[in-house]
């Protein structure tokens, strides 16, 4: 009989691609992991994993099994879901959800209060990851549930095995001072209203910054950049004491003063977050629990 943690083991280091990466994701250390690797190849007679210079690759074994390895994960999933499906179907347990940062504060904090007083038994466990090591934390098996967000627009992509669907979209606005020039405007602003201005921007590489490009990709002079932070509350604090303008999430927007005000443009930058989570997962009374209250507090 495999064992089942060797098999998570194998499964990580292919996804990951060595067994320093695979004891992170899994909570071992690389030794351990090692261990388990070695079990496995008893277990099943021949070699799964090979040296290549300092780090392993897959054997053609091992790469077998790796594909095999989905259906048996699923399989087991699907028999604890349907063991608790026919015990009454209450939400119970330890449901393990990862997503980005904004999305952790802006919906899952005020989703918990409700879930606890609803559920008792149920613990949500959270971890803050981008969407791509999020999708790859769901498929894996080391994560439940996921929030992501699509990155310039793209959804990122995901396998057959894992189940999506939107919590809610976000909207960027631009945020100012009450007495800046443009506060006073009664139509609403366009790029070339907002390209005369200084600006607060997220560094490049991040979906704020992209957002911010493409709201002037048609604008043919240089913007004014004074600052780039990453941090909104920051941002917040440049827009009132330098009378910059800054573009913010919704989601991720902090309370403003009662100095500032929020904007939307005329091309309103968008994005979809969505929750994921494994097909063989989609009878669990436990995830569809923590999927209605996220929905409820994205309402």
């Amino acid at each position: 009989m495999i064992d089942v943690s060797a098999l998570h083991a194998l499964r990580a280091v292919a996804a990951l691609g060595t067994l320093a990466s695979a004891a992170d994701e899994l909570g071992y250390t690389a030794s351990a992991i090692s261990q388990q690797i070695k079990r496995l190849e008893r277990q099943i007679g021949t070699p799964v994993l090979a040296q290549a210079g300092r780090g392993v690759v897959l054997t053609p074994a091992g790469r077998a099994v790796v594909e095999a390895a989905d259906e048996v994960f699923h399989a087991l999933e699907r028999c604890v879901e349907a063991a608790r499906s026919v015990d009454g179907g209450v939400p119970r347990g330890v449901v393990r959800l990862v997503g980005f940062s904004t999305a952790l504060r802006g919906i899952v904090a005020p989703a918990l209060r409700r879930l606890s007083m609803q559920y008792p038994d149920l613990t949500v466990i959270t971890r803050e990851e981008d969407p791509d090591r999020a999708l790859h934390s769901v498929h894996a098996g080391t994560a439940d549930l996921a929030l992501i967000h699509d990155a310039d627009g793209v959804p990122a992509a995901s396998p057959p095995s894992i189940v999506r669907q939107t919590i809610l979209t976000d909207h960027g606005d631009v945020i100012m001072k009450r007495t800046h020039p443009l506060a006073r405007r009664r139509s609403a602003l366009n790029h070339e209203d907002l390209a005369r201005y200084p600006w607060v921007t997220s560094p490049a590489g991040t979906v704020c910054h992209q957002w911010f490009r493409r709201l002037f990709a048609d604008t043919p002079t240089e913007i004014d950049v004074r600052h780039l932070v990453d941090d909104f509350s920051t941002q917040l604090a440049l827009v009132e004491g330098d009378d910059v303008l800054a573009l913010v999430p919704r989601l991720a927007r902090p309370t403003l003063s009662d100095g500032l005000i929020a904007v939307a443009p005329v091309r309103t930058p968008t994005r979809e977050v969505q929750a994921a989570w494994r097909r063989s997962a989609d009878a669990s009374p436990a995830v569809h629990a923590v999927l209605d209250s996220l929905s409820s507090a994205s309402g």
